[in-house]
């Protein structure tokens, strides 16, 4: 494999039963699942409580109290869930994450000028994970089946942004992260997708606005990244790799993207002292803004990577200023 043409220039629910089905078909079955929605500041438990029940969920104008996470684990298979007007959640030093969603073939997306505003500033302390504790926002774990998350904006991320893991077939269609108010306020450590122990993840035509890894792949087989903007960040990363369970990177590719404002162009990070390896690398028509484009090899805070690297090509640095 090469590595080619690197030009880095609630409260309220509302239920409406399915339509059955024409009884002269024999084989059509009916889903008797209700469309939901829920709304306000009991509405993230009223959906907890009633998620199993639902086909499409609807959360319009939710408010989810301090130390809660927005829980849509374990949906039905098919399940969609729709966004609607500002989501927002109450401050309280925790881990979170602020919305949990898994299953198969489950549908994500935000409707026409919707919001998940996760109120950064509450947060932020310029110090990341050395701070406050500060809730990650968006696991995206045990997602299977071609779950689809796509048309999201979210503002303004505490921590770290989308966490996905143990995920098959998985792609993200148009997110946009807006921290630039970090660049100002202390936003640290926010990195907008981190992957790991993931297989066929795929994620286009992202935004990502940070001050962290644009996307970080600790693990996992037939991740793509294509048509994004990061800026602000680090940048295009592999790893950190190492130290984990699954220490494995393999067939990766990044393209037709730019990285702009940012510290690092593309990298590849190994744990000093740990084993795993990196193999069939891509990086193919990336474009740098303001920041020499070429491949940082980080190893640790004794600069030895131990991390092994086969299939790497690079050709055509370059850099462009604006």
């Amino acid at each position: 494999m090469q590595l080619t043409s690197l030009t880095f220039l609630a409260g309220l629910t509302t239920a409406v039963l399915a339509a059955p089905t024409s009884s002269t078909d024999p084989t059509a079955t009916v889903d008797k699942r209700a469309a939901c929605t829920f709304t306000g500041t009991t509405g993230a438990a009223a959906a907890k409580a009633s998620k199993a029940s639902c086909s499409t969920i609807t959360l319009s104008g939710l408010t989810v109290p301090a130390g809660q996470t927005l829980d849509l684990t374990g949906l039905k298979t098919g399940t969609k869930v729709i966004f609607e007007g500002t989501t927002k959640w109450g401050h309280s030093n925790w881990a979170g994450p602020l919305i949990s969603v898994s299953g198969s073939g489950i549908t994500v997306s935000g409707a026409s000028g919707h919001v998940l505003d996760g109120q950064g500033a509450l947060w932020w302390d310029g110090l990341g994970d050395s701070g406050v504790t500060k809730p990650k926002f968006f696991a995206a774990h045990d997602l299977t089946g071609n779950s689809l998350i796509e048309n999201i904006n979210i503002l303004n991320p505490p921590h770290q942004v989308f966490s996905i893991n143990s995920a098959k077939d998985l792609t993200l269609n148009k997110v946009t992260i807006d921290g630039r108010a970090g660049d100002t306020k202390g936003g640290h450590n926010t990195d907008c997708f981190d992957i790991g122990s993931s297989d066929g993840v795929t994620i286009t035509g992202a935004t990502c606005y940070n001050q962290d890894d644009c996307v970080a792949i600790n693990s996992g087989t037939n991740i793509i990244f294509s048509g994004g903007l990061c800026s602000g960040g680090h940048g295009l990363s592999i790893g950190s790799v190492g130290g984990r369970s699954d220490n494995v990177v393999k067939d990766v590719t990044f393209k037709s993207s730019t990285v702009q404002k940012s510290q690092n162009g593309v990298r590849v990070k190994t744990i000093s002292g740990a084993t795993g390896s990196v193999s069939g690398v891509t990086f193919e028509s990336i474009t740098c803004l303001q920041r020499q484009c070429q491949l940082a090899h980080h190893g640790g805070a004794h600069h030895r990577p131990h991390a092994q690297r086969r299939d790497w090509h690079h050709s055509q640095w370059r850099r462009c200023e604006h």
